[in-house]
């Protein structure tokens, strides 16, 4: 079946099998940070942005795709190296595994949250397994980024 989509900014048109899910087409068009972690929606790492908001890739139809807007990290460089230096700078960058979908959803969280609230941001992050830390450095990273913080080398 035909998929017409634009993938950072770059227009897509072509064939995909109809029971592709969303995170193999990604993959497939270079997209490698978009990760398979768990498969049952319960891990983050396969987070990307649809029409700007956060969807996970590895329960979505590719089909289901079809003319929207999608953003991965190779998308959102500038994003991504700013929220990772604060990431850094907190100790919270361990193994970095959960850090392409959770850079995604504080990118998600940011375009739709008006000064949140730790409660706030711990809730719109609850899908993000991270098996390294403890979050406190995450929530204290993120609080920085949010407030414009940068404690950054």
């Amino acid at each position: 079946m035909e998929l017409k989509c634009t993938i950072n900014g770059k227009k897509y048109v072509g064939e995909i099998s109809p029971d592709m899910k969303a995170l193999d087409f990604l993959r497939s068009q270079g997209c490698y940070s978009v990760k398979r972690g768990c498969d049952t929606s319960s891990c983050g790492l396969c987070s990307i942005l649809v029409d700007g908001k956060s969807a996970l890739s590895c329960h979505m139809p590719a089909p289901a795709l079809y003319g929207t807007q999608i953003m991965t990290l190779e998308g959102l460089q500038t994003d991504a190296e700013q929220i990772g230096d604060f990431l850094a700078a907190e100790g919270t960058e361990q193994c970095g595994y959960c850090s392409p979908g959770f850079i995604i959803n504080v990118i998600a969280m940011k375009n739709e949250l008006t000064n949140p609230g730790d409660d706030e941001i711990l809730a719109y992050l609850a899908g993000n397994l991270c098996r390294c830390s403890g979050y406190q450095g995450q929530l204290r990273a993120i609080r920085n980024y949010l407030g414009g913080e940068a404690n950054v080398c």
